[in-house]
Order: structure tokens, then sequence, then C-alpha cells
């Protein structure tokens, strides 16, 4: 497997001598993407915490909760791929920034809509503070940018992990947000969102006059420097015709989506479940907490493994944990701990698989094709997550708790299988295309 994973990163183009200062250039773009990434955390924690109360709010009806979130990730999904492609036109420091600025707008247009009643505006402003997601997903890729093949997963990694802060910090904004509504005049669910604003602005501001030097330009910058003077760096075509006929690639983007979407799917639903058996919202929240942690806290283990063990034994290790939590959660649906120990390796087979699966895709594609390529990973991975969440609710009312996590492990099975053929079976494939 550590074979074919640095076969793999050999076909990405060196984009040239890094020069003395390289490593201290990237140590200080980690730092960066590391600052922002807390920030933005804290708006996207608070956008699902008080996002489904001020829905039900809004329209009048606890029914229409669960749009936040959807609408959040459709959202997500949709601003992937223009900025990934703002990105390959002007870098990523106008990128980040500029998707951090659509998520302030977002979090002041959610305000309005709660002044105002408006639901459908709501609805709106959710979509907007989607971007913030979006950006903070580019992000990690950002970090490997300049990264070397034997620090890629821990860089990417880092950036991942620094997202715990703010989304442990987000939920918790309800009372002080009540305390800022209340000075402000605007509703009491809405003060959050004020939190939301200014840590996006105060992210955008962080991109823009810390990512200098841009690590994506300079990569590029790099790459052409070394090429021929007669030769042209590849890019220009899109990211799915870029997956089309590179299958490391696609490996990486499916194993995201499955895992994104096994992890949504139960873990969206695990509140009603334990609500409807009777636990108390401090179980509630200690099991929803416990996963956060389990998705953030120890993602720089994972991207050590990546780097160290190799990328597939790293999404080797996420897909046991999934499967291994989506068993226990079919097994173990009436037990409160049974099913806070499948939320737990649930996040962490998520981390796992996509720290790993994402240094992967860093690795397997040209650094002049990589924007357009992680856009179409982002927008896939975010889609994948809409449709298990939504389709996740039908199925708990059809199949209950325990059928739900069946489904999900079906699923995971069959990318684990893929996962444990894939050294034999695609060699001959990526070494004719080396």
């Amino acid at each position: 497997m550590r074979q074919q994973d640095q076969h793999a990163d050999r076909r990405q183009a060196d984009p040239g001598p890094a020069g003395p200062g390289a490593d201290l250039v990237q140590r200080h773009v980690v730092r960066v993407l590391v600052v922002a990434q807390i920030l933005g955390g804290l708006g996207a924690g608070a956008t699902l915490s008080l996002g489904a109360l001020l829905a039900a709010e809004t329209s009048g009806s606890s029914a229409w909760s669960g749009m936040a979130a959807t609408m959040a990730t459709l959202g997500a999904a949709a601003a992937a791929v223009p900025l990934a492609g703002l990105a390959q036109r002007r870098g990523r420091r106008v990128s980040l920034a500029t998707g951090s600025v659509v998520a302030c707008c977002g979090a002041l247009l959610a305000i309005t809509a709660a002044s105002l009643s408006l639901f459908p505006l709501l609805l709106v402003a959710l979509v907007l503070l989607g971007s913030g997601s979006a950006t903070g997903l580019q992000a990690r890729f950002a970090a490997t940018d300049l990264a070397t093949e034997g620090t890629r997963g821990r860089s990417l990694s880092l950036v991942v992990w620094s997202t715990t802060i703010g989304a442990v910090l987000g939920p918790n904004l309800f009372e002080p947000g009540q305390v800022v509504a209340g000075y402000l005049g605007i509703p009491a669910l809405s003060g959050g969102f004020v939190f939301t604003a200014v840590a996006q602005v105060a992210a955008a501001l962080v991109y823009s006059l810390g990512l200098r030097p841009d690590p994506l330009l300079t990569a590029l910058q790099r790459q052409a420097a070394a090429l021929p003077d007669d030769a042209r760096p590849p890019g220009g075509r899109r990211g799915l015709t870029i997956l089309a006929g590179n299958p490391s690639a696609r490996f990486a983007v499916a194993t995201l989506m499955v895992s994104h979407a096994a992890m949504v799917s139960l873990m969206s639903m695990t509140p009603v479940h334990l609500h409807d058996h009777g636990a108390g919202l401090s179980v509630v929240g200690l099991t929803i907490s416990l996963h956060v942690a389990g998705m953030y806290a120890l993602s720089p283990v994972f991207g050590w493994i990546a780097d160290r063990a190799g990328k597939l034994r790293g999404i080797l290790l996420g897909q046991i944990f999934l499967l291994a939590a989506l068993l226990i959660a079919w097994q173990g649906s009436e037990s409160e701990a049974f099913v806070t120990l499948s939320l737990i390796l649930l996040g962490l087979g998520w981390s796992a698989s996509v720290v790993s699966a994402s240094t992967l895709l860093a690795g397997a594609v040209d650094v002049g094709e990589r924007a357009p390529v992680q856009g179409t990973s982002d927008l896939l991975m975010n889609l994948a997550g809409a449709v298990g969440g939504a389709l996740a609710g039908p199925a708990l009312v059809l199949m209950g708790y325990s059928g739900l996590g069946l489904a999900a492990a079906v699923l995971v099975a069959v990318l684990l299988a893929w996962t444990l053929t894939r050294p034999t079976s695609t060699r001959t494939t990526e070494a004719a295309a080396a």
C-alpha cells in the first residue's frame, strides 16, 4: 500500500526547487490557516446550533428545523467549485477571504430574516452561510500546496484539527448571543449570528493579510520554473474530466463521499433517536460533543499515520472505525452507552478517512490541476452528505435506528472491500497512466 501511495504522489509534477526558506513559508501558511480555521469554525458552530432553533421560530414549526443543516450543506456544495475556480485564477488568499466574506453576509442576512420573521429569507441566509463550510474545506487543501510528500498529511490534519476549537465554542454562544441581541434590539436567537459575522470578517482579514506569499500561486510558479521553456504546465481541465482519467483521485473522492454520507446520516438522527427513547438533553449533548471530538481532536494522529504508514492504510483504518460504529448502532440501538460509543467511533472513522483521502487526493493530481479537482471533490462530498441526511429521516421511520445503522454499514462495507482489493486491482492501470 505504501509503495502505491508513493507511486500516486510521483504522478504530481515536481513544483521545482523550494529554496532554503521553503519550510519556514510552509509553517507560516499552516499557522495562518489554523488561526483562520478557529475563527471560521466558531461561526460554523454557531450556525449549526442556532440555525435549527431560528428556523423553527421563524417558520412557526419545528418540522422545518432540519432545513438549517440542509440549506447550509447545499450552500457549501454550491460554493465549492466557484471558490476553487477563484483559487486557480487568483490564489488561495483571495478565494478563502471571499468565502469568509460571503459567510459574513449570510450571518447578517440571517439577523435580518429573524428581525422580519421571513423564513424564505432565512433559507437564503443559510445557503450563504454554507460558504463558510466550503472555505473551511478548501483551507485544508491550502495546507498541502507547499507541503512535501512526507509532511502533507500532517499539515492538512493540523488545519482540520483547529476546527475543533470553534466547533466546540460555537454551540455555547446561545447565552452570550442573547445578551448581545438585547443590547442591539434584535431577536434573541439571532444574537449568536453577530459573533458569526464578526468571526468571518476576522477570518477574511487573517487570510488576506496572512497568506503572503500565496501557497497555491507559489506552487504554480515553482512548477513553471522547473519545466522546460517549450513545455506548458497542465491546467484548464474541469474537475470531473481530471477525475475521469485518474484512478487514485476517483478513489479518494469516493472515499470522501461515502464516509461523509455515512457519518451525516447516522449523526443527524442520533439526537432524535435518543430523545424518543427518553434520554435527557444532557445525554444528547454529551453524545454529540464526544462525536465532534472524535471528528477533529485526533486528526493530527491520522495525518501522521497517512504520512508514515501510507494513505491507503489510513483510509482502511477509517473504514474499519466507521463499520464498527455502524454495526454497534445496529446491534446496540437500545443502549445509550452503545449509541454513544458508536458516535465516538463514527467521528474517529470520519476523521481518519477524510484526512487520509484528502491527502491522497492532493498528491494524486498535478499542482496545476489541484484546485478544480478539490473543488469538485468538496462539491460531491457535500452533496453526498446532504443526500445522506435527507434519506436518514425516512430510513429512521421505516427501519428504525438499527436499520439505519445497518444500511449505512452496507455502504461502508462496499468501500472497505474496494480499499482492500485496490492495491492489486489498480496497479496495472496506474502504471500505464504514469
